[in-house]
């Protein structure tokens, strides 16, 4: 049963009614917690998530011994030296020349130690025709990457000399994190330096001003000043990670400029459909600024979902996210109504006079019939799409249902993996070449698996024993060719053993070998000793490791995101069957996505289009992170248009008229944030990293499927079948608490400028059945 009458007036609404009557004193509490949060954060620092902290499996644990121990394991690196002619060998006198001349020139850099050569440690190929030259590089391992380029020149140096018969590259811990960090750090300079003025591009496009054009970049970017500061503060409780910052720039830019976006376009509809200024502003706090509210708990609650994940890095680019958004909803519903309280009529200052002579002769052709129902505010193309969705629901509903679906069925079978060096960059960089002949001379020698053992005394004849048991069974069982090799740190009662996995570059060999170690040598052998620990890590096992946690968060992810989502929507809008519909609709965008990444990325469709032949996986964090982004951002969308077809059914609308209203009015706002949205997220489409790709075509898709099919066609087409039943709430249901506090738009024809009607307090509900 539904109520109509007084009711307590939304938060939004109250905000934005006190930053109008406090304009100053508003955008001055906006900037001093901009820069306050700053100057915090400057003085606190961050504080990034340890290696310790990644994973809560054995990865973990070995490199808590590590850490506990206080031993800092430096950085090794390697430098192959090949022959490229075929009659060429090590013993060859030139070849052992190169050999000499690699071990003086990365000596002489003063950055490095433990020099070996291969002809000391027998680090020969089988066929003779290549060789490794061993080092460490000196000083801090977590910073062996910015230390490495001079180690790196030497050896370019020394290829010079030799390269019409040799082969001489350097490849390793720190060379591999110079070369990664070099290429996320270009990738993420370009979608930094890109993603603004795209953004700002469109919003002048979609105003067709530049001073509301500027708005919401300027909304979004101080959001995300604030939000690295408090990210830092906040950091000494959950550690933060360069990853986290860059996600959190991405979702940042999305609901800052969303949030703004959707504000600025409802009081500009007002304005222009003859309501004073003040009452225009009143209603954009009450209905887009409601939603704003309902739109940004909802997407915190998505984002809350990574910290169920246990890997340290996902819960740090979930708080983020949180935080971000909740920055960015904060700024929408108090500092921006003050802002165009003080701007006024200047928000149009800027005009673009191409623009706006479109605009006039396609925009005001129904003049001012109310409310967002002419100008600016209403979409031909959409009128007339919702004609034909509305004339015939149900084959609407099966036709565009039956695409989605086809196109999800593909991600039944996703293969996800961490992806290998040659996968993520191709071959454009030299490294990858060098992984793979290395991998090729001494199988699993670029990769190799590591045993730390922990004692309570590390030279107890047991303990030696059975260390030498695990040296030889590792090769005997097949896990490995050799050479295994242990170094001992007494004083620590830690011993390192280093063992090359049969499979190398291969991840599914591979990680047959990692099991063979795991579940047979180390029975066998430190199984019979009491007291020693020996958790097996490397890059194998953090992939193998990080795959088991991301399948066994997935289930508690998606059980809190979907279940608070569900409770917010039922809260939000009082409907059983909106709250429904929202996660049905939400999750098959998600599966298109899925389908999408599968269908280019793993089975080579379209590939070429964006630079990913080849690929054959999806990287495994993937589909999680994309699962709690898109289910939170579409929700933008969804509670937009669902707000402003319940408005419109509060009104005394038809359901019918009443989504036809919702659909066509909030289709401009929509389509502006959705091409901003497809356009950044394009953007990381086209860097060099498969990761980067992959979450790029990811993103893009799924908001470019649930801005034009999802809410310009399934909606629609849903709702106007379930008609009345769309306000279904039970009266089992009735004791929740209602958070609907609706700000009744006054209906057509009411508080314009000629009229001192108040339309801040009615509160009506649309009669619900029971």
């Amino acid at each position: 049963m539904g109520r109509t009458g007084e009711g307590p007036r939304g938060i939004a609404a109250r905000a934005g009614s006190w930053s109008a009557r406090h304009r100053w004193a508003a955008v001055g509490i906006w900037v001093l917690f901009v820069v306050i949060a700053m100057g915090l954060g400057s003085a606190a620092g961050r504080v990034d998530v340890k290696e310790s902290e990644q994973l809560s499996g054995e990865v973990g644990q070995a490199q808590r011994i590590i850490e506990d121990a206080g031993l800092k394991e430096p950085v090794g690196e390697s430098v192959l030296v090949r022959a490229t002619d075929k009659g060429t060998t090590s013993e060859a006198p030139e070849f052992r020349q190169a050999v000499a001349a690699v071990v003086e020139a990365v000596d002489r850099t003063g950055r490095v130690a433990e020099v070996t050569s291969p002809y000391d440690s027998g680090t020969i190929s089988k066929d003779g025709r290549s060789a490794l030259v061993r080092f460490d590089i000196r000083g801090d391992p977590d910073t062996a990457s910015e230390r490495v380029e001079p180690v790196i020149k030497a050896v370019a140096g020394v290829q010079e000399k030799y390269e019409d018969h040799l082969l001489i590259a350097e490849i390793g811990g720190a060379s591999m994190g110079k070369t990664f960090d070099d290429a996320f750090g270009d990738d993420f300079k370009q979608a930094e330096l890109s993603a603004v003025p795209v953004a700002l591009g469109i919003l002048l496009i979609a105003f067709g001003a530049l001073v509301a054009a500027l708005l919401p970049v300027a909304l979004a970017l101080t959001a995300i000043l604030a939000t690295t500061g408090l990210m830092a503060i906040v950091s000494h409780y959950q550690p933060m990670s360069d990853t986290a910052d860059s996600v959190m720039l991405l979702v940042g830019l999305a609901v800052g400029v969303d949030y703004c976006l959707f504000y600025l376009r409802r009081e500009r509809e007002e304005r222009e459909a003859g309501r004073d200024p003040e009452t225009a502003l009143r209603i954009a706090a009450a209905t887009s600024g409601r939603a704003i509210v309902v739109s940004g708990v909802t997407v915190c609650v998505a984002m809350a979902g990574m910290l169920f994940t246990g890997l340290a890095e996902f819960q740090a680019m979930g708080l983020a996210s949180l935080m971000v958004v909740a920055v960015a909803m904060v700024g929408s519903v108090t500092v921006l109504p003050a802002l165009l309280s003080l701007l006024g009529h200047r928000v149009e200052r800027g005009r673009v006079p191409f623009l706006n002579r479109a605009k006039r002769r396609g925009g005001h052709a129904g003049g001012a019939r109310g409310a967002g129902s002419g100008g600016s505010g209403e979409s031909r193309f959409w009128r007339a799409v919702l004609e034909r969705v509305l004339r015939r629901p149900k084959v609407s509903l099966v036709i565009a249902a039956g695409a989605l679906a086809a196109i999800a069925l593909p991600a039944v079978g996703m293969n996800t993996q961490n992806l290998t060096l040659d996968q993520e960059f191709g071959d454009r960089l030299p490294i990858v070449r060098t992984y793979e002949l290395v991998n090729e001379a001494f199988p699993g020698g670029a990769e190799p698996a590591e045993v730390v053992v922990e004692a309570t005394d590390i030279n107890a004849e047991p303990v030696r024993r059975a260390i030498a048991d695990f040296r030889s069974q590792a090769v005997s069982s097949g896990a490995s060719r050799g050479p295994v090799e242990v170094v001992t740190h007494d004083a620590e009662n830690v011993a390192v053993i280093t063992v090359p996995l049969v499979g190398g570059s291969d991840q599914d060999r591979a990680e047959k070998s990692l099991a063979l170690l795991r579940d047979t040598v180390r029975p066998d052998t430190f199984g019979e000793v009491s007291g020693v620990s020996a958790p097996v890590t490397g890059q194998v096992a953090g992939s193998k490791d990080f795959n088991d946690q991301i399948v066994g968060a997935v289930t508690p992810v998606f059980a809190f995101v979907v279940v608070f989502a569900f409770l917010l929507m039922l809260l939000c809008f009082r409907s059983l069957t909106i709250a429904v519909t929202s996660i049905v609709l939400n999750l098959l965008s998600v599966g298109a996505a899925y389908g999408i990444l599968t269908i280019v990325f793993q089975h080579g469709w379209g590939a070429s289009l964006v630079g990913a032949e080849g690929v054959g996986a999806i990287i495994s964090w993937l589909p999680l992170f994309l699962f709690v982004i898109l289910f939170g951002l579409s929700m933008d969308y969804h509670v937009f248009v669902v707000s402003r077809i319940r408005e419109a059914r509060m009104q005394g609308r038809t359901t019918r008229d009443a989504i036809t209203h919702g659909v066509v009015t909030t289709a401009g706002v929509v389509t502006s944030a959705a091409v901003i949205m497809v356009a950044v997220f394009a953007i990381f489409g086209t860097l060099s990293m498969q990761s980067m790709k992959q979450m790029g075509v990811g993103l893009a898709a799924a908001v470019l499927i649930d801005a034009t099919i999802i809410r310009g066609v399934l909606l629609p087409a849903v709702m106007a079948l379930l008609d009345d039943r769309n306000w279904y709430f039970p009266r089992w249901l009735s004791w929740l608490p209602d958070l609907t506090h609706d700000e009744s738009v006054a209906p057509e024809g009411l508080a314009r400028k000629d009229t001192d009607t108040d339309t801040r307090d009615t509160d009506t509900q649309v009669p619900a059945r029971t």
